[in-house]
């Protein structure tokens, strides 16, 4: 059975927007990703090889493509897709989830990635890299 850590290097979220809503309706499906998600995770455990932290958020700022769903990692990509539908979409979350947690520095071509998490990626960001120059203490 693969080691799980909840802290350190090997930690992984995923994120649900839960202010998404549908376009001319006030369903806010990102609650039901969340519960849905935060079930198929636990059944899918052993393939996963990591426990992931399952949370919502007030806005991640993909309103136009609602649900918005986040993947994060210390010292990996982070990923953030749209147009996620809770009762469609949960199998392609969890084969991410399978995959990330495989990845070393969470990078994959959207050719890689499950199902329509393929096209509907908003972002990838580039784990971040603290670069540290000689300061000499003047501001030019």
């Amino acid at each position: 059975m693969p080691t799980r850590q909840t802290a350190g290097p090997t930690s992984h979220r995923i994120t649900v927007c839960t202010a998404c809503r549908h376009t001319g309706s006030n369903c806010h499906p990102g609650l039901d990703l969340i519960a849905r998600l935060r079930d198929a995770m636990e059944k899918a455990r052993d393939a996963t090889g990591a426990l992931f932290e399952i949370s919502g958020v007030a806005c991640m700022a993909g309103c136009d493509r609602p649900c918005t769903v986040a993947y994060q990692a210390t010292d990996k990509a982070t990923y953030l897709f749209g147009d996620i539908d809770p009762a469609d979409d949960i199998e392609d979350l969890v084969r991410f989830a399978e995959q990330y947690a495989g990845l070393d520095d969470g990078w994959c071509s959207a050719s890689q990635r499950p199902g329509k998490l393929g096209y509907t990626t908003l972002a990838r960001v580039p784990a971040a890299m603290l670069v540290l120059e000689p300061f000499d203490g003047a501001i030019q």
